[in-house]
């Protein structure tokens, strides 16, 4: 039989490529640097390979040990699965670390947080902030257990729930040409004076699919790294945004001075927006703590 390592190895040997040093690891593992340095050894002698470069004066993993890194964490966030499954109770009680897009934070987080803490008083909620493609990775590697992102989104090998839809509206100064207009539709839309978030957000995306547009229509001059910069840009009077309804209902377009106009429903038409969701690892147990979260958050997107 294949003699295997402990998980405890395996935890030291994560520790140490994500430190870079053995007295890091160690103090961030809460033991002696010879402690954890006996178990790396250990772990070399059990997989008979060298998984730390030990001529250089700085901290290198060998060729084997980067490859087998991510195959470590990912054994190690399967275990953790693995036990929390064994140890089920209530939805939403222990520890979640739940990651969630800039587009999307600001604008529900603080009506939900006092829920959560009224409702859920055995839940501790760490709540970590990042671009969707970042959070996918997270959720991979077992860094948080949930993300909330707003779909279309690709999430393929992971599982995933839609609980709301959230419209875009047009948004764009006072003396702008449509600024009097009660409804406008997808062909009223002057894509060269379109401003958007930068490339890698994925509110870009979707304003851009919604809208039926390729990236070289858009205007060019500017691309926010916030919602709030997009918004004093057009305040400005230099161009027109679309804005989510959940943005524009925290008060987002009042605070700016711009001015709000909905989508015509056209026959035919899907109307733009985006669909706000969770994602989480298969396998881990995660679907009635997510159904739990999708209920509170569905109430505080209410009008």
């Amino acid at each position: 039989m294949t003699p295997l390592p402990t998980l405890r190895q395996l935890q030291f040997f994560v520790a140490l490529a994500q430190h870079e040093s053995f007295s890091k690891a160690a103090d961030a593992s809460l033991v002696s640097q010879s402690t954890l340095s006996a178990a790396i050894k250990e772990l070399e002698a059990v997989l008979d390979a060298q998984l730390v470069d030990r001529s250089s004066r700085s901290f290198t993993l060998t060729p084997v040990g980067e490859m087998l890194v991510e195959r470590a964490r990912d054994l190690l966030t399967r275990a953790e699965d693995f036990a929390r499954i064994a140890n089920r109770s209530e939805p939403l009680t222990g520890v979640i670390n739940l990651g969630i897009i800039p587009t999307i934070a600001p604008y529900i987080l603080p009506k939900a947080m006092p829920i959560f803490r009224r409702k859920f008083s055995d839940l501790s909620l760490y709540l970590r902030e990042a671009l969707s493609a970042n959070l996918i990775e997270f959720v991979r590697g077992g860094q948080i257990d949930v993300a909330l992102i707003a779909f279309p989104y690709d999430t393929e090998g992971m599982e995933s729930l839609v609980f709301a839809e959230d419209a875009f509206v047009f948004a764009c100064s006072d003396d702008h040409r449509l600024a009097s207009e009660a409804e406008v539709t997808l062909a009223d839309i002057n894509a060269g004076e379109l401003l958007l978030l930068e490339d890698g957000h994925c509110l870009r995306d979707h304003a851009l699919s919604a809208c039926q547009l390729q990236e070289k229509e858009i205007a060019n001059t500017f691309g926010g790294t916030s919602i709030f910069t997009l918004a004093q840009m057009v305040r400005s009077g230099i161009g027109a945004t679309l804005l989510p309804e959940m943005a524009v209902r925290q008060g987002l377009a009042k605070s700016s001075s711009l001015v709000t106009i909905p989508f015509r429903k056209e026959k035919g038409i899907s109307t733009p927006g985006r669909q706000i969701g969770f994602v989480w690892r298969k396998g881990s147990g995660r679907r009635q703590d997510v159904e739990a979260m999708a209920e509170v958050f569905s109430r505080v997107l209410k009008p």
